[in-house]
């Protein structure tokens, strides 16, 4: 079980309301309904109220893998058996102790992941690895190689990314790769670029299911001053026809509507038009 999960069970489990536990902690109703459904985490402070409100551990509240509360009723039976044996001074230290180290995990938990190599060109990081559960400058990787929530670089990956050559769910690049892609030459289920090839594809030359190009569109359905597809709107149209179409007549007729095209932008889109 994650956070959110064991949250939404130990307060019901406690009887309580999310207003009532917002009540408690002196935030809004918002905030608890936020944390239960996963898309916020509580701050350090919250969590160490909550873990003392239900009674658990942040252990508990903090590993996922950790699903048994067992623990925590061990931990409070040996803190009540050292308040009757007078041992209560020795257990007062130990529970320091350990929320210290658990604030501490709680940080770590918060701050994720984070690597930058030594070595730099130019003043920049060969390497910069960001991960934070947060969003934020924390989860932001800047470097040649730049790898993140959200990553900036020659070569980028990440969530959202933009470099030279980008990949991730939303890259913008030369060369980009990603379910949105913006750059020069794309790729993506949604691509915009002067080479543009996708599920959906616009472009100067686009090839995709859907292709719209001011030059050429290659696609299912393709409209572009020269189209090839199975639907074909523009000035020069090839209707293509599987079994029929060739590749050879695809290339012939790119050349011959696009006198000065470059040969292997030719061969691509004919390559291309192969696999509507």
């Amino acid at each position: 079980m994650n956070l959110a999960e064991k949250l939404t069970i130990q307060r019901k489990k406690s009887g309580m309301s999310q207003e009532q536990l917002a009540d408690r902690l002196g935030i809004t109703r918002q905030s608890v309904s936020k944390w239960e459904a996963g898309s916020s985490i509580p701050e350090i402070a919250k969590l160490v109220t909550m873990s003392e409100i239900f009674h658990v551990s942040l252990d508990y509240l903090l590993k996922d893998y950790l699903d048994d509360e067992q623990e925590n009723f061990k931990e409070r039976d040996d803190w009540q058996k050292g308040m009757a044996d007078g041992s209560d001074k020795d257990w007062l230290s130990k529970d320091n102790s350990r929320l210290e180290e658990k604030v501490d995990d709680i940080a770590r938990y918060l701050k994720g992941y984070q690597y930058t190599s030594k070595t730099k060109i130019a003043g920049i990081p060969l390497v910069s690895i960001r991960f934070s559960r947060q969003l934020g400058r924390d989860g932001v990787a800047k470097g040649i190689i730049a790898i993140g929530n959200a990553a900036i670089g020659v070569v980028s990956l990440g969530a959202v990314s933009f470099g030279i050559l980008s990949f991730g769910a939303a890259a913008v690049g030369i060369l980009a790769i990603g379910a949105l892609a913006a750059g020069i030459m794309v790729w993506g289920a949604l691509a915009v670029g002067i080479f543009a090839f996708g599920a959906a594809a616009v472009g100067i030359y686009s090839a995709g299911v859907a292709a719209l190009g001011k030059e050429i569109a290659v696609g299912v359905s393709a409209m572009g001053e020269t189209a090839v597809g199975e639907t074909a709107r523009g000035t020069h149209c090839l209707l293509y026809e599987r079994g029929v179409t060739t590749k050879v007549m695809v290339e012939n007729f790119l050349r011959d509507t696009n006198p000065g095209l470059w040969e292997p932008i030719s061969a691509m889109m004919a390559a291309f038009a192969m696999h509507i």
